[in-house]
Parts: C-alpha cells; structure tokens; sequence
C-alpha cells in the first residue's frame, strides 16, 4: 500500500481581504516529500518526478474568498479552507493494481465538497456547498485535468517508492510473563524500514498465533518506522516458533526463528535464584552421603 496527497491550509483574517497565513506540503507514506516556500514563493521538493499540484496560490485565495462571502450576522471573520488531494495504491501478490483517487475539502472545520473522480462529478458533503457543486460540476475542463492529474499519481508513487526503500531489520526475543512463571511473553520488533506498510505475525508450526498484541507502526527519527508484537506463550511447549515479515523491500518474506535456547530476558536470573535457593538443601545432602560414605569406610565395608 502506498498513498501521495498534497495537503493546504488556507487562513484569511477577515472575509474579501487579502490571503492570510497559507501552509501546503506533500506527503508520500507518511514522510514529507515536498512544500511550498513562502519565502522564494515556489514548491521545494525532493523528487523532481513528483508534480507541483494543480492550482496557484491565488485560485485558492479567489475560492475561499467566495466561499466567506456573506453576511456578518451569518459567518465569523475567521474562515478557514482546506484541502487534501491524492490517490492510494494498492499492489496485490498477484500484480493487479487498485488506485483510489480523491479530491476533499473543508470550510471552517467542516467537509464539505469531495470529487468523484470515476463520476467526474462533486459531491456535496454540506448545505452550504450545493452551489459550488452545481458550478463545478459545470467546468467539464477543470475537472477532466483534475482526473488526469490523479492518475498520474499512480506513476509518481511507483517511482519514488524504487528509490525509497529500507529492509526491516527483525529481531525475535522472549521474557518472563508477570503473572505466570509457567508462561513466557514472546516478542518481535522489526525498525528501520520504509515505506511503512508492512506484515509481521508470530507464527507457531508456519501458523498465525492468535490474540497477539501490537504496537503499531511507530515512527523513527530518521524517517523509517518500527513495529513489536508480542504474545503470551507456554514455556515447555515444543514447535518451532517464527516471526514473519513481509515488506516490499524484501524480494521474498522473511522468517526469523525463535528456538527453546533463544534469547529470554530474565529466565537466566530465575535460574539463578533457583540454584541459590536450593544450594543450602544440595549442601547439605552432600554431606550427608560424605558421612556415610566415611562410616562405612572406616567400619571396612568398602
């Protein structure tokens, strides 16, 4: 799964006046690929195969002053536009492809139009937007160049996605469970890769185990993310216990194993204890079979 959407927030002080504080940035799986530079008045970006997006900064200063005009008694002198435009891509194993564009906005904290992009068509999420729908519905060009627009975000996607790339780095351990001595809490972190979608299951006999707990994809600080799931497991069951990951980095998925003598963090010092608190009752059996050993030997019966 992979998703591109450009993302604006378009802020006026009062209605008809001139464009207030504006933000808009790119975002591919999550990380910033790209933004618009109010200082040199143009987008930066870090992948030239990624496009500029569709409409000028004034378009957008024309439309929200439309959309604030009415009566003071009506709106506040605060209005608010945004707008997230992009498609998701889905790459299945057996190479079909599914692409979902979309086109959304807002007006002051509220949804209100969304373009059907197999419709050609608006679709009105709000009462007040019934009249910018039946107007934009009427642009056949603007909305032609929108879907063409979104298509070509299938090709921006899969080219930066070859060039983004990071294989997880999976590691499998295991630690006491704080309830039940006879169970163990089995563990697999996976961190460092990107881009962030990604499968992992902690697998008994190539099986998935049930009721495991996630954390979820979590991001790093240097833009690749991390996952850890754990699962409660008994200590003395024989099989073969797996992680298994899947991620686009990977030419094929990976199973790393966790065996009876892997890694289990605090079983050695629970050991330890045992061997501490049984040592006075092994001391003293031992002498116990010295004085024997010696009385028989010195009544010469060995």
């Amino acid at each position: 799964k992979h998703h591109l959407c450009y993302m604006f927030s378009v802020l006026t002080v009062k209605a008809q006046i001139s464009l207030g504080p504006w933000a808009s940035v790119a975002v591919c799986d999550d990380k910033q690929v790209a933004y618009y530079s109010n200082e040199n008045k143009k987008w930066i970006r870090e992948s030239l195969t990624i496009d500029e997006p569709p409409d000028s900064r004034d378009w957008y200063l024309h439309q929200l002053n439309t959309l604030s005009n009415c009566t003071v008694s009506q709106c506040s002198e605060l209005h608010v536009l945004q707008r997230m435009v992009g498609c998701d891509l889905v790459n299945f194993p057996d190479g079909t492809v599914s692409l979902r564009a979309f086109d959304e906005y807002g007006f002051d904290g509220e949804d209100f139009l969304a373009f059907n992009s197999d419709a050609l068509q608006w679709i009105d999420k709000n009462p007040k937007a019934k009249e910018t729908k039946m107007k934009w519905d009427l642009q056949t060009g603007r909305n032609k160049f929108i879907k063409k627009y979104l298509n070509n975000c299938m090709n921006w996607i899969s080219t930066f996605n070859n060039t983004k790339k990071n294989s997880p780095d999976v590691r499998v351990f295991a630690r006491r469970a704080p309830d039940d001595h006879n169970k163990m809490v089995l563990s697999c972190l996976t961190t460092g890769f990107y881009p962030r979608d990604i499968e992992m299951n902690i697998r008994l006999d190539r099986i998935n185990i049930q009721n495991q707990i996630s954390s979820g994809i979590r991001p790093n600080g240097d833009g690749s993310f991390q996952l850890r799931t754990s699962v409660e497991i008994d200590r003395n069951h024989e099989g073969s216990y797996d992680c298994f990951v899947i991620h686009s980095s990977l030419t094929e998925p990976a199973s790393i194993k966790w065996g009876k003598y892997g890694i289990c963090i605090n079983c050695e010092t629970e050991f330890l204890w045992l061997v501490i608190a049984g040592a006075p009752v092994l001391i003293l059996v031992l002498t116990v079979i010295a004085c024997i050993y010696k009385k028989k030997r010195s009544n010469g019966e060995l």
